[in-house]
């Protein structure tokens, strides 16, 4: 997998590189970083890429020309690697949440293009031309579009075909096994007891079909009362049982 990133600051991506899952990933070549910095694609002496915006206001725009030439030669580029054409994604406030499926999403693809905000945003011309989508991570601002990318980046390298050490992880991590949507289960190591709270006996008894049943309704208890809406895009989607409706049902009681 090919991902090129586009920012004012290359060199904040230098360290996933090296650490952890996604630097071991990287190591073994099982994707593909490249930082472009668009003040390498400007037509001004200065390689200046910002200006004051139009009708007034604070602060700076990137430009449209400046984005757009990168872009180009990040095509360009992919054409003479004989890669097929790649999604372009800007992080943006005003995106849609990014989220497990989109990871999942992008996991599946060859390479795809991020670029990184700065200032006040980019140049809507910039948006119309070449965006393929906009994404955010959260509803809250942040002073660029990096920090955002490294947790996209973070997000789909660990689902890339044997990343993980064990591929069936990634299936037990933030949201629960069969892919529902509900938030996981909290897990438990040794000691059995530490400083008197005590392991569930449930996960002691070996019998997997009441730790999977115990598990289950660990998740929706969780999810139902830290993100009741998870329930409902579950419900909507047909991915609850009966049962599950049923142990909801007492919860609400």
């Amino acid at each position: 997998m090919r991902l090129d990133i586009i920012t004012l600051f290359p060199e904040i991506f230098d360290f996933i590189k090296d650490i952890g899952v996604v630097g071991r990933a990287y190591k073994n070549k099982k994707w593909e970083l490249n930082t472009w910095n668009p003040r390498d694609f400007t037509n001004n002496k200065n390689r200046r890429v910002d200006d004051s915006p139009y009708g007034g206001g604070p602060g700076m725009v990137i430009s449209a020309e400046s984005l757009e030439n990168t872009v180009n030669s990040i095509k360009d580029r992919h054409k003479l690697s004989g890669l097929d054409e790649a999604p372009v994604i800007l992080f943006s406030p005003i995106g849609d949440t990014f989220n497990q499926n989109h990871a999942l999403r992008l996991s599946s693809s060859s390479g795809v293009i991020l670029v990184c905000g700065r200032y006040e945003g980019v140049d809507k011309r910039f948006i119309s031309r070449c965006v393929t989508q906009e994404i955010s991570i959260g509803d809250f601002i942040l002073s660029g579009g990096e920090i955002a990318a490294l947790a996209l980046i973070d997000a789909v390298v660990r689902l890339l075909p044997n990343v993980l050490g064990n591929n069936n992880s990634k299936l037990y991590e933030s949201f629960d096994i069969n892919n529902s949507g509900l938030l996981d289960d909290h897990p438990y190591t040794r000691p059995r007891s530490f400083r008197g709270e005590k392991v569930p006996d449930i996960l002691l008894n070996g019998n997997h079909k009441d730790i999977n049943k115990w598990r289950r309704e660990q998740s929706l208890t969780i999810t139902f009362t830290r993100r009741p809406d998870l329930i409902i895009k579950a419900r909507n989607q047909g991915l609850l049982t009966k049962d599950d409706e049923l142990f909801i049902s007492n919860l609400k009681k």
